[in-house]
């Protein structure tokens, strides 16, 4: 799994918001630096990942965010494990570069701002976290080539 990068494309990113028995997901990309949540899903298994898979035709992400648990004084525990767990496979599945975000107190964070839809809205904010840490890249004008460097 690798860490944000910054790009002059515009990309697409899914982010999820992991749970046993549901995930949020949330959408958002690189132009715009906004996430929004998308939807809860409320399905385990190969239901999930088919879900999923839906999504990810749908929106064409460039990779996807997970959110990994931690304690709070930022030891794992049994519920990260899975998260990363979770991450490889839709990797594995979806043949996706997968980010980890840290995703502490994102649902007490989506309590504080009322969201209707808790699982969404936490995956909103792990992407909005993601996008914050990547550098806005400043596009650079390539040269003209000299006429000693032109082809012939």
């Amino acid at each position: 799994m690798t860490g944000p990068t910054p790009s002059s494309a515009v990309r697409t990113f899914l982010a999820f918001d992991y749970g046993l028995k549901r995930v949020g997901v949330a959408t958002g990309n690189s132009f715009t630096r906004q996430a929004q949540p998308l939807q809860t899903i409320a399905a385990e298994g190969d239901a999930r990942f088919a879900r999923i898979g839906q999504l990810v035709s749908e929106w064409q992400p460039a990779a996807l965010v997970v959110g990994v648990p931690y304690h709070p004084d930022g030891a794992e525990h049994e519920n990260t494990l899975r998260a990363r767990k979770f991450g490889r496979q839709l990797s594995g599945r979806f043949h996706l570069p997968v980010h980890e975000v840290d995703e502490r107190y994102s649902t007490t964070e989506a309590k504080s701002f009322g969201a209707r839809d808790l699982d969404a809205a936490s995956a909103a904010i792990l992407l909005q976290q993601f996008f914050d840490a990547i550098p806005v890249a400043t596009p650079v004008a390539t040269p003209a080539a000299t006429p000693s460097e032109r082809p012939e």
